[in-house]
């Protein structure tokens, strides 16, 4: 999780919450995920028309920790609560959570909580994976912006 996206001015007021799909105005939400930052706008709507939103009732579990991640969100309406373990981190429209799922599908690291009614954007690895296999550069501008982070780390770890 990281800043908060510029989904305010994007959200459009008759956005379907029935898992309909996500246009190609969603481009400008996720050009700035970090980890899809560096990806063309063609790759970036190829990204988005993944996407489906999905609306959850206040009090609900979104992900829960310790299950395998199966997709990426984008908060576009409403507020949760990351859970990692006795920390509580607040979200809120524009914020995104789970995009290192949609690389390794691994165990989440921590639960989220819908706080409100709340609407995202959910892009499910399954299909993001297929997208991958289908357009390389996507998956070779993902590596390039992962071995920044690591090196990154490094440097900090290092000057420590």
């Amino acid at each position: 999780m990281s800043a908060r996206l510029p989904v305010a001015k994007l959200f459009p007021e008759n956005a379907k919450a029935d898992g309909g799909r996500m246009s190609k105005a969603w481009v400008d939400v996720l050009v700035d995920v970090p980890l899809l930052a560096d990806l063309s706008r063609r790759h970036l709507g190829k990204v988005a028309a993944l996407g489906r939103t999905k609306r959850f009732p206040a009090r609900t579990s979104i992900v829960t920790a310790g299950t395998n991640a199966d997709a990426f969100y984008v908060v576009l309406d409403g507020k949760a609560t990351v859970r990692a373990g006795s920390r509580r981190i607040p979200i809120v429209a524009g914020d995104y959570f789970g995009e290192m799922g949609l690389l390794d599908g691994g165990a989440r690291s921590a639960s989220v909580v819908a706080d409100t009614e709340i609407l995202v954007m959910a892009i499910p690895r399954r299909g993001f994976l297929k997208l991958l296999e289908s357009e390389p550069k996507i998956a070779i501008s993902i590596m390039a912006t992962l071995a920044q982070r690591v090196r990154s780390l490094q440097a900090t770890s290092a000057s420590v």
